[in-house]
């Protein structure tokens, strides 16, 4: 992977997120007070669970 390729990517969730707060800011205020209020351990699961399906989906991308 290029760090061309790694920009692009962070581009867009940048511009994904950028986009959900510009639709729907009220949505995203309550999802990040539900944020604030779940445990650790389920933040860190769910963040291992993102971190591997995005190395996954990115490892796929590249086999095609």
């Amino acid at each position: 992977m290029s760090f061309t390729a790694l920009l692009q990517g962070i581009a867009v969730v940048l511009a994904l997120e950028g986009l959900a707060y510009a639709i729907a800011p009220g949505f995203m205020r309550r999802m990040l007070a539900s944020l604030a209020e779940t445990s650790e351990a389920r933040l860190r699961i769910g963040g291992l669970v993102a971190a591997a399906g995005g190395i996954a989906l990115a490892w796929l991308l590249k086999l095609l």
